[in-house]
């Protein structure tokens, strides 16, 4: 199973898994948080990872979309708040 990379590019957050990338707007991104529930609170957010077997789900919010992250890396938010702010 391919884990979920989250990298920085030019003014964009780029999230990697298996053969999809998506490209977040830094400027959009309003708050980065876990979410708590099994399903993620926001029924119409973009799912990226593998849902089952995963510990942590991290909710991207933003002016247009909300995204819900699937992961098992430890600090993945801590990552996605360091790029926000370099």
């Amino acid at each position: 199973m391919f884990e979920v990379k989250v990298e920085k590019h030019d003014d964009h957050i780029v999230i990697k898994w298996q053969f999809s990338k998506t490209k977040i707007p830094i400027s959009e991104i309003i708050k980065v948080t876990y979410d708590h529930t099994y399903a993620g609170e926001s029924k119409t957010a973009v799912r990226i990872g593998y849902p089952y077997g995963t510990t942590d789900r991290i909710s991207i919010q933003t002016a247009k979309k909300d995204y819900l992250i699937f992961t098992s890396v430890g600090a993945t938010k801590e990552k996605i708040l360091s790029l926000l702010s370099s």
